[in-house]
Order: structure tokens, then C-alpha cells, then sequence
């Protein structure tokens, strides 16, 4: 985080609809957290930060959301990126990780939702809780058109090849093989979005930008541990 501990985190929601700019800064509030609320990728870019996370549009008047974070990222190593989109495809939510963003919040969204989904970013993610968001449901539905005996058989095939996976990439990180833990990490973050394992996939989106981070390099151990742990 940019802020000193203890104080509040500071955000900076860019959002250009302003039906959707009030619902989700009141939401971010109740964090609590102070919100910096900019309308298009100019205002954002001129906004005074640093901020400790970024919640992005994925589509503004003057650019894409992909494109504003690449340019944010130029002066701020350190934020937090989410990317909000009424787009529900996985193909979508595959470019806004690949792009860097850490998660991809799907509008409509509770108030509830977006603000767990703020508190495991200005986290880390790496301290949350085991239970929380490790799967995903809604997100699986929404990729396997609704129908819960394929989510049921994808996540069967996902945690079956998931430890080979899982070897590949710790493999390719002892050997300090970025191009291979990139591409290993590229392909899990597709097989996350169709089985619904929303954590694993941020996980994976951030080693995939940080690919020498030892920090999520645990995260990524102990995420996939919890998802192949047997079912109590």
C-alpha cells in the first residue's frame, strides 16, 4: 500500500456513467477509504496520488481502461489494479488480466462484492482468508452458459491437471525461466475463468507481472493447496 499504516487507503474509481460512479464510490466509503472519483483517462492521469488501489472502467470515452493502466503504471509501481466491465466474457476478463489487472469485477455488482473484492486487493491477497473467493460460481455459470453440470465436469478436468500445472510453474520459477512461467501462468489464468477459481487467477495475473516475486510464489502455492485439498 502507498498509504502509511494505519491511515486511510486512498482510491481512485474511474468511472464515466454517473448513476454507477455514486453507487460504487458510496460502496468504497463504508471500507472506509477515501475515493478520488474521475470520469475519462485525462481526469484519472491528472489525478493527485499516489492512490493504494485503482478501479478501473474497462471502457472510457477517451481510451481503455488496458491503455490507462499501462500509463498509471509508469509513475506507480505499487497500486492495486481492478478492472469493472459489464462484459461477462472470459475472453474479456483474459485480456484485463493478461493487461495487469489484478481482478475483473463483473457490473452489476453488490456493494458487498466490491468491497471484499478492495479489501484482498489492498491486501495482497496473500493473507486472505482461506474460504474467500477461492471459487466462484456465478463467474463459472456465466462462462458455461448457465448450466451446472458442465461447471461440475470443467472444474473435475481443471483440478485434475492442476498439478501438473502447479509443478510446471514452481519448475519453471527455481529455474528463474520467466518466458516458461509467463506461459504457464497464461494458460491457467484462461482454465481459472471456465472453472470459476477467481482467486488462483488474480494470484496467477500478478505473478505473471511479477514473475522473480517470491511473495507470490507462496501466494500461488497456497492457493492452488487449498483449491486440491480434500473436501472436508
Amino acid at each position: 500500500m502507498n498509504s502509511a499504516p494505519g491511515t486511510m487507503p486512498s482510491i481512485l474509481l474511474v468511472e464515466d456513467d454517473r448513476i454507477s460512479a455514486t453507487f460504487l464510490s458510496a460502496a468504497l466509503a463504508t471500507l472506509p477509504a477515501r475515493v478520488h472519483v474521475a470520469e475519462d483517462c485525462a481526469q484519472a492521469l491528472a489525478a493527485s496520488g499516489p492512490f493504494d488501489a485503482w478501479l478501473i472502467d474497462a471502457n472510457l470515452p477517451d481510451g481503455s481502461g488496458t491503455w490507462l493502466l499501462q500509463h498509471l503504471r509508469e509513475t506507480d509501481a505499487a497500486a492495486s489494479a481492478l478492472a469493472h466491465t459489464a462484459d461477462a466474457t472470459v475472453a474479456k476478463r483474459d485480456a484485463l488480466l493478461r493487461a495487469g489487472f489484478a481482478d475483473v469485477l463483473i457490473k452489476p455488482l453488490s456493494a458487498q462484492a466490491l468491497v471484499d473484492a478492495l479489501r484482498a486487493a489492498l491486501r495482497g491477497g496473500s493473507d486472505e482468508p482461506h474460504d474467500a473467493a477461492d471459487w466462484d460460481d456465478r463467474a463459472a455459470l456465466t462462462a458455461l452458459a448457465g448450466n451446472p453440470e458442465h461447471v461440475a465436469s470443467v472444474r473435475q478436468l481443471f483440478l485434475s491437471e492442476l498439478p501438473t500445472t502447479r509443478s510446471a510453474c514452481l519448475a519453471a520459477f527455481d529455474r528463474s525461466d520467466h518466458a516458461a512461467l509467463r506461459a504457464q501462468l497464461h494458460r491457467l489464468q484462461a482454465s481459472c475463468g471456465f472453472a470459476g477459481a477467481t482467486a488462483l487467477a488474480a494470484i496467477a495475473s500478478r505473478w505473471h507481472a511479477a514473475p522473480a516475486d517470491r511473495d507470490l510464489r507462496a501466494a500461488f502455492a497456497a492457493a492452488c493447496a487449498r483449491l486440491l485439498a480434500p473436501a472436508s
